[in-house]
């Protein structure tokens, strides 16, 4: 655990770089945003360009992976809508919170962060979880607040304009595309998209933390309640129907976890200001798990990386 902790610190210690940059004014919100577009835009998806055309598309998406995670992640956005309604939160908010519950920071942190404890190998596993939260939750939380307030079927034409728009979906559909046709890149070309695609863990990292700084924890309850949520039902719900139900191999089940292990991703705030549905619930959440994970995920990592995984018992093997 302690080796795992301290392989983790420097990703941490890099929002915590680019919290007080943030909260200290060295970086104007305007800079935060612009470095923000930068990741987004070019670093992080020239890295999932790489990703996408190195490895088989057979390695990438295996069925019994799919409903693990499918049907995990399912399962807990189902309890924290549940529980909003039971508090007798709008169907709107709800959705917002179901998304706090089960929509990770896998773009940012994951896929950086375990590919350089896991191994390059998890990129595969990594690409897969991040295709169903883009593709999957990230439109049912569209189409959920639309219906909540009585929208028509326009919510699915902004869903889809919402995914060809968006960088990460096109640059891993360009990527499996390219490795499908099996020619290799030039080398000028290869070595472009290599130093690109190094800029994105450093910044993403950093400006992970210096939005964090714009962040405030109100609502304390329902936040620690998200994380729980977040942070501990969502690897467990997932660690149980991989190992359990569907028997996935042992590496990719342990990579689906820490994935599922991560704090709440910073476009759940985005849409929930876009829509005026939560924001500062979705705040709060953020900044709260974030900063739970330092912890938390480090657990979890120590947990699937050591010796001990799978748990006695489980049905998943290497």
């Amino acid at each position: 655990m302690l080796a795992i902790f301290l392989k983790t610190v420097p990703f941490f210690l890099l929002i915590g770089l680019g919290y007080l940059a943030g909260r200290w004014r060295w970086m104007s919100a305007d800079a935060v945003v612009a470095l923000t577009r930068f990741v987004f835009y070019f670093a992080l998806s020239a890295m999932l360009f790489q990703f996408a055309s190195s490895i088989p598309l057979t390695e990438i998406f295996e069925p019994g992976f799919v409903a693990a995670y499918v049907l995990g992640t399912g399962a807990v956005y189902v309890l924290v809508t549940a529980v909003a309604l039971m508090r007798g939160t709008g169907r709107a908010q709800a959705a917002i919170e179901a998304q706090c519950g089960v929509v990770g920071n896998v773009g940012f942190l994951g896929l950086p962060m375990l590919v350089i404890l896991l191994g390059p190998q998890a990129a595969g596993p990594m690409l897969m979880v991040l295709s169903v939260d883009l593709l999957l939750f990230g439109s049912l939380v569209v189409i959920a607040i639309s219906m909540a307030r009585g929208g028509d079927g326009s919510a699915l034409a902004v869903v889809g304009r919402g995914l060809v728009r968006n960088p990460m979906v096109m640059s891993m559909a360009a990527g499996l595309t390219w490795g499908a046709v099996g020619v290799e890149l030039p080398v000028p070309a290869g070595e472009f998209l290599t130093l690109l695609g190094a800029a994105a863990t450093p910044c993403a990292l950093f400006t992970i933390g210096a939005s964090l700084a714009e962040k405030s924890a109100e609502r304390v309850s329902v936040a620690l309640w998200l994380s729980f949520a977040k942070l501990v039902l969502h690897p467990l719900a997932v660690a149980v129907l991989a190992l359990g139900v569907f028997g996935v191999a042992a590496f990719p089940a342990g990579v689906m976890v820490a994935a599922a292990a991560m704090p709440v991703a910073g476009n759940v705030y985005i849409i929930a200001q876009h829509y005026g549905v939560a924001p500062a619930r979705a705040s709060s959440a953020i900044l709260v798990s974030t900063v739970l994970a330092v912890a938390s995920l480090s657990a979890v990592i120590a947990l699937v990386a050591g010796p001990g995984w799978p748990p006695m018992g489980s049905g998943g093997g290497m």
